[in-house]
C-alpha cells in the first residue's frame, strides 16, 4: 500500500540518522526523495509542492530542548499524515441510524455495505440491508447473496422500479433494527438524474450518515467526485476502496483531505472482513514498516463472534479442547486475510522481509490441517489421543482428506501445545517472572530454540 512512499520515508529517516549534521543539503535531499515518491503515489503536484515548501522552510529549524534530526524526521512524518487525512476521523453512530451509499458504477459499493453489515454486526448492533439500486440488472440478487453470507437481512423489491415505493414499504420494518445500511442507484457518471434520485431519496429517508464510496484506483479523480457529490448529495463522508492494489491510492486520499471529506473505512481487499477504519496516523506507521496493532484488533475483533468466544471461554475453564476448537481458531484466523497482511500490522514484522513462499506455506499448511480435521470421526475430534494411540486412525485421515500422514502428526503436536496452553495445563504463567525451573523446562521443551509456534 503507498510502497513507493513508504520506502522514500524510510530512505530519508536513514539518510537523516546517518548524517553527521542537519543542513540545507540533507534537507533538500531528503525533499527531493519525497517528492519523486509523493508523485509516484498521484498526489497532486501543488500539494507536493507546498509540503516540500513547508519541509524546506522548517526542516532546519533549531527547536529548544528538541534534537535537529529527530525533528525533522517528525516534520515528515507529521506532513504526510496530514495531507492523507490529519487526525483519525470516526463514523459517529446513535442507538438507530440509517446510512445511505452513494456512488458510480464498479466502486465496489455493494460489496462495501456487506462489508459494513458484518462489522457492525459483529460490534452488537442488530444490522438490515435495503436495495434501493433499482436500475443496475441484479443488484437485488447481488445484495441477498451477499447478505445471506453475512447473516443478516435484506429487503428488497425486484419488480419495482421506484425506490420511494420500496423504502415505504418497508419503512416500518426497518425500524426494528439498530442500523440499516441502504444502497442506492449508481451511474457510469456523475449526472443531473443521479443527483436528483439522491436529493429526492435523502429527503424521503433523512438517513444519519450519507457516504460516497470511491475507488483507489481513480486518483486526483477523486477530488472531483467528492466535491460534487458532496454538493450535490450532501455526503458527509468517504469510504474508498481497492487500496490493496492501487499505485494511485495517495491521489484518491489526498484528494479526499483536499476537499474536507473524511475518510471513514478503507476496503483492504476481496474478503468480507477486509475493511478497516482508516487512522492516518497508525497508517503511516505501517508505510513506514513499524506495524498497526490497533488495526489487527480491529481485524481481530471483526472476525470474532463474542458469544462464540465466551462459549469457549467456559469451556477453556472446564478444561476442555477439541479438534472441532481448534478447528475453529484455525478458520477465524484464515478469515482475517493473508498472513502476509497480518504481519504487515504487527510492530517490527513489516521490516522483517519474510519470504512470501514462506508465508503462502504456512497457509497452505492451515488448510491442509481444516481438511484433516473434517475427515476425522467426532470420537477422533473430541478425544485426540487416540490418533496416537492407533496410527491406523492417521492414515485413513490421510486417505479421506489427501493431506500427508507428517501434516497431520503435525497437527495433532500444535494441537497439543495450544491445549496445554489454553486449559492451563502448564499452570499459571501470568506472571512469568514467577515460573517455576519445571516451567520453564516444560516451555523450553515445547518451543525448542525458536520460541515460537512451529507450524
Amino acid at each position: 500500500m503507498l510502497e513507493a512512499i513508504g520506502n522514500a520515508f524510510k530512505k530519508s529517516v536513514d539518510k537523516i540518522t546517518s548524517a553527521i549534521f542537519v543542513d540545507k543539503t540533507l534537507v533538500d535531499s531528503v525533499v527531493k526523495d519525497l517528492q519523486r515518491a509523493l508523485i509516484m503515489a498521484d498526489v497532486n503536484v501543488q500539494l507536493v509542492k507546498e509540503l516540500s515548501d513547508k519541509i524546506k522552510k522548517e526542516g532546519e529549524k533549531y527547536v529548544k530542548n528538541i534534537d535537529k534530526k529527530e525533528h525533522l524526521i517528525k516534520l515528515l512524518n507529521d506532513e504526510i499524515q496530514n495531507i492523507i487525512g490529519g487526525d483519525k476521523k470516526e463514523l459517529k453512530l446513535g442507538k438507530k441510524d440509517k446510512i445511505l451509499f452513494v456512488g458510480l458504477y464498479g466502486t465496489g459499493k455493494t460489496t462495501t455495505i456487506a462489508k459494513l453489515a458484518a462489522y457492525y454486526k459483529k460490534r452488537g448492533k442488530k444490522v438490515a440491508l435495503l436495495g434501493l439500486d433499482v436500475h443496475r440488472p441484479a443488484a437485488s440478487e447481488q445484495l441477498e447473496q451477499l447478505g445471506k453470507k453475512v447473516e443478516v437481512p435484506v429487503f428488497t423489491e425486484k419488480e419495482q422500479k421506484n425506490p420511494v415505493t420500496i423504502y415505504k414499504k418497508y419503512e416500518k420494518e426497518i425500524e426494528k433494527y439498530d442500523l440499516v445500511l441502504i444502497d442506492s442507484a449508481g451511474r457510469d457518471a456523475l449526472e443531473k438524474s443521479l443527483t436528483d434520485e439522491i436529493k429526492k431519496l435523502s429527503k424521503e429517508i433523512n438517513p444519519s450518515n450519507v457516504l460516497l464510496i470511491i475507488a483507489a484506483d481513480i486518483g486526483q479523480a477523486a477530488k472531483t467526485q467528492a466535491q460534487a457529490f458532496k454538493e450535490a448529495a450532501g455526503i458527509n463522508g468517504v469510504i474508498i476502496t481497492r487500496m490493496d492494489s492501487s499505485a494511485k491510492a495517495g491521489g484518491a486520499l489526498t484528494a479526499c483531505k483536499e476537499v474536507d471529506a473524511p475518510v471513514y473505512f478503507i476496503g483492504t481487499g476481496e474478503h468480507i472482513n477486509d475493511i478497516e477504519q482508516f487512522n492516518p496516523k497508525t497508517f503511516v506507521s505501517r508505510l513506514l514498516g513499524m506495524g498497526d496493532l490497533e488495526s489487527l484488533i480491529e481485524r481481530v475483533r471483526s472476525v470474532t463472534d463474542e458469544k462464540q468466544q465466551e462459549k469457549m471461554q467456559k469451556r477453556l475453564e472446564e478444561g476442555k479442547f477439541t479438534m472441532d476448537d481448534f478447528y475453529q481458531q484455525l478458520d477465524s484466523m484464515s478469515s482475517m486475510g493473508s498472513l502476509s497482511k497480518i504481519t504487515e500490522l504487527i510492530p517490527g514484522f513489516g521490516k522483517a522481509k519474510i519470504p512470501e513462499e514462506l508465508l503462502g506455506g504456512q497457509e497452505e499448511k492451515m488448510k491442509h490441517w481444516k481438511h484433516a480435521i473434517k475427515s476425522m470421526t467426532i470420537k477422533e475430534k473430541e478425544n485426540p489421543e487416540l490418533l496416537e494411540k492407533q496410527t491406523s486412525r492417521i492414515s485413513r485421515i490421510s486417505r479421506g482428506s489427501g493431506v500427508s500422514t507428517s501434516d497431520i502428526r503435525q497437527l495433532i503436536k500444535q494441537y497439543k501445545m495450544i491445549k496445554e496452553f489454553a486449559t492451563g495445563s502448564l499452570g499459571d504463567i501470568s506472571d512469568p517472572s514467577q515460573l517455576s525451573q519445571k516451567q520453564m523446562m516444560k516451555l523450553a521443551k515445547k518451543f525448542g530454540k525458536r520460541k515460537m509456534m512451529k507450524f
